[in-house]
């Protein structure tokens, strides 16, 4: 599981903040066939706390208010650092799309 490779490193600093409502950030793949290496290699790129948010939220399947109680932070703080990962991964993957329409 995720959270406990994370429970093992230094302590997280996760963003706390208590009336962000989340954004729904859609990431559009089009007709590129992005390579699950690339996403991956994305993911792991996030800064920790986003990462472990979009880890347990997207992979794991747990709930805002799960992954709150298992980090002990807000709900709103979990859909925070989720809206902002997915955020960072749009662009990435919008800046890789474009790259290759260049190319």
């Amino acid at each position: 599981m995720a959270l406990q490779k994370y429970r093992e490193k230094s302590p997280l600093q996760l963003v706390k903040e208590h009336e962000i409502e989340e954004e729904e950030i859609e990431l559009n793949f089009e007709d590129d066939n992005l390579d699950l290496n690339f996403l991956l290699e994305m993911i792991q790129q996030l800064p920790d706390r986003y990462r472990l948010v979009f880890n347990l939220y997207v992979l794991d399947n747990y709930s805002h208010k799960e992954i709150a109680e298992l980090l002990k932070v807000s709900e709103n703080t979990s859909k925070s650092n989720l809206s902002r990962a997915r955020k960072i991964l749009k662009e990435k993957i919008e800046k890789h799309q474009q790259e290759k329409l260049n190319n």
